[in-house]
């Protein structure tokens, strides 16, 4: 397994690149993390649990390494992330099952 402190540190240190070649995209990425946080209609523990499912689903371990570190911060428990796991472990699976027909589609139409 990996240092996910070193791994937010590396990355942190990279954007900081990043931001000094490509500032109005760093900025856009802000702003459109700030805007998800305003809509008052999640809590900020189940906007987290949500970023880890993605990052799962996604395979973004820079995600993982960020969005754990702040929901360990706003108290999620490790149930409560186990559970949200396990729903992108399903998703996961059946968006699998879903697209397998899309490949039964295409050869049959090939």
């Amino acid at each position: 397994m990996q240092d996910w402190k070193q791994t937010r540190k590396d990355i942190n240190t990279r954007l900081v690149e990043l931001n000094g070649l490509s500032p109005e995209t760093m900025k856009g990425m802000a702003a459109l993390g700030a805007a998800g946080s305003k809509t008052n209609h999640l809590d900020a523990k189940t906007r987290e649990l949500i970023s880890l499912a993605v990052a799962v689903t996604t395979r973004c371990d820079g995600c993982i390494a960020f969005h754990a570190a702040e929901a360990k911060k706003l108290g999620v428990t490790s149930e409560e992330v186990a559970e949200a796991l396990s729903v992108a472990i399903n998703m996961n699976a059946g968006a699998a099952l879903v697209y397998s027909t899309h490949v039964l589609d295409a050869f049959d139409k090939s």
